[in-house]
């Protein structure tokens, strides 16, 4: 072994100890003649100590600069009196060095390796090897694999076993588009990336796997944003013979063990839990941030009458909504911040951002100001008060309009608001959303969809009525929602192959395009599938927020950027004539070179 110690890991237990030690040069500094140096790993820093008494080695240590690549070995000493420093795990010591080795010089890095250097994203991902020694970037990958390892810990422990399953495979509707493979063998045939293990995981139910496990990589070829990438990666489960209250309590106690044991957090025990209608009047969106108290209060019947359009048309239409956000202590807010609220919602479909100031409640309608008072009768303001629980000092904010814009640009402005107001109380707030519709209307496509995936089960085991009445349909499904952010998503599943077709009949698949697609599964289903459901988390999610970072990049080792590419390798790149002419491929020409021969 080239070393006998981390650097991070050595304490004052190890002093008058002979250790080696290596890793970069993180920082040299001259002192009067001696020279410290910084020495860095995965684990953390430690001092390297340079005297003149030592010749060879000061020699050698003046040729040191950043980046560097050395190997030390020392006497570990206390340091003096005075230079301890309390924020390394090796603070207290340091080594005094006795033989060094330069293993490799570096060039100056094209980053410097301090966490609060503002480097754009483009020198983040070029040089993602340089990026990933920065500490931040070293404390997320440590707690990655802390995540992984804890999580394949308690579902051991819950009896689940690790099973892989296809990479290769054929296009399935998870809703993106899918990475297609062209095959060599079968010319014009293509395979596509798994967009999720969901077929698969549900054959292993059929096959008597009875619990199955799998840290799996995804793909889906979609528009990108700050937690999505095209290669993903998800905590993938399945069990029989279960329930969704069996489910969710199995990854309660799975997620509850990862926190204890990675970030010594106790969460709830249960999660509450909340429906999905519930969610959405209350709060606006199908995944609450439950730390931020604000909540949509609906007012459609006080204004049906009101000689305003603004607020009478869309309390009156049957896919409209009204509602009301009361911001306690908001009345402060100045017109420039309003302004800029206003400006806010208008990116969620908002035509504009209605609002009254509640001066004094003691005064009626003298009390308050707002622009929009001279349009509701006296009854309805004090229906709005009293429904919404004014009190001095408060700002009222409402929303009109059709009910999916109502609820997006509440929903957003109730959770930008509980941020810029510091109204965001506990670090934690588990929640799992249930009774979720079974299908979305595509008003455009004048088609039903699935609201999560063809194979959900319905809360009511009867097809007939999940045909004849498709629009109230509810479905056996759950998701996971920690501080406003969906870390994962199931159902239970459907395991008979009439309902699996009712499903498909709602959805418009034709029993050929079923049989196409999948004739495996329907085929399968026949031959004693089990009760079974499942979930799947989303790994690099729920790491991002176990870091408190912003992005899922922050927590992948080499991530994309925003149009899928990947800026170190340089993929995707062109294949040269040859092989497209082995695929069958022939491309058409674009402007650009088809094809590079050779490069």
């Amino acid at each position: 072994m080239m070393r006998s110690h981390y650097s991070g890991d050595v304490t004052a237990a190890a002093i008058d100890s002979e250790i080696t030690v290596c890793g970069w040069v993180h920082r040299r500094r001259d002192h009067g003649g001696v020279i410290f140096v910084d020495l860095r790993d995965r684990s953390g820093l430690i001092q390297v100590v340079f005297d003149p008494d030592e010749p060879g080695t000061f020699a050698e240590a003046e040729k040191l600069r950043s980046e560097y690549v050395i190997q030390v070995t020392g006497r570990v000493r206390a340091r003096p009196e005075g230079t301890v420093n309390r924020n390394l795990a090796s603070g207290e010591i340091e080594v005094y060095t006795t033989a060094l080795t330069v293993l490799n010089a570096s060039e100056t890095p094209p980053l410097q390796l301090d966490d609060t250097e503002n480097v754009g994203d483009a020198a983040r991902l070029r040089y993602r090897y340089v990026e990933l020694r920065k500490p931040r970037m070293q404390r997320h990958m440590q707690l990655r694999a802390q995540v992984t390892r804890a999580v394949r810990n308690a579902l051991d422990e819950l009896g689940f076993l690790d099973i892989e399953t296809p990479i290769l495979t054929r296009a399935t509707p998870e809703g993106a588009r899918d990475y297609l493979v062209p095959s060599r063998t079968q010319p014009g045939h293509f395979f596509a990336l798994p967009q999720s293990p969901q077929l698969f995981k549900q054959l292993l139910m059929v096959s008597g796997m009875d619990r199955y496990y799998q840290i799996a990589r995804c793909f889906r070829d979609e528009d990108l944003r700050a937690d999505r990438q095209p290669e993903f990666t998800q905590i993938d489960i399945e069990a029989s013979f279960v329930d969704a209250d069996d489910i969710m309590a199995i990854n309660e106690t799975m997620i509850r063990s990862l926190f204890a044991d990675v970030l010594d957090v106790k969460l709830p025990d249960p999660f509450p839990r909340m429906t999905y209608e519930e969610a959405m009047r209350r709060f606006g969106s199908d995944k609450p941030d439950l730390r931020i108290d604000l909540e949509l209060v609906d007012i459609a019947d006080l204004v049906a009458d009101a000689d305003f359009k603004v607020f009478s048309g869309p309390a009156n239409s049957d896919t409209g909504r009204v509602a009301v956000m009361r911001v306690p202590g908001g009345a402060s807010l100045t017109r420039k911040q309003i302004d800029g609220y206003t400006e806010f919602v208008s990116r969620y479909g908002a035509k504009g951002l209605a609002y009254v100031k509640v001066n004094d409640t003691s005064a009626g309608r003298e009390g308050l100001a707002s622009p929009i008072l001279k349009f509701l009768s006296d009854e309805a303001v004090e229906g709005i008060m009293t429904r919404s629980g004014a009190a001095d000092g408060d700002l009222l904010f409402f929303g009109a309009d059709t009910e999916t814009v109502v609820n997006d640009a509440l929903g957003a402005l109730r959770v930008r608001l509980g941020h810029d107001l510091g109204r965001v109380e506990g670090d934690w707030a588990p929640l799992w959303v249930i009774d979720w519709p079974m299908f979305e209307y595509d008003p455009e496509a004048k088609r039903w969809n699935a609201l999560h995936h063809p194979f959900t089960a319905p809360a009511v085991d009867d097809a007939d009525a999940l045909r004849n009445d498709p629009k109230h349909a509810l479905s056996q499904a759950y998701d996971m929602v920690l501080n406003g952010t969906e870390i994962g998503g199931g159902s239970v599943r459907i395991h008979t192959p009439s309902m699996q077709q009712a499903a498909f009949d709602v959805l418009g698949i034709s029993r050929e395009d079923a049989e196409e697609k999948f004739g495996f599964l329907l085929e399968a289903l026949k031959f004693g599938a089990p009760p079974h459901a499942g979930i799947a988390f989303g790994l690099d999610r729920l790491v991002m927020l176990m870091a408190g970072a912003d992005s899922i990049r922050e927590v992948i080792a080499f991530p994309k950027t925003q149009t899928a590419t990947d800026l170190l390798t340089g993929a995707p790149g062109l294949a040269d004539n040859a092989q497209l002419r082995e695929l069958g491929i022939r491309l058409r020409a674009t402007g650009k070179s088809e094809a590079s021969d050779g490069q």
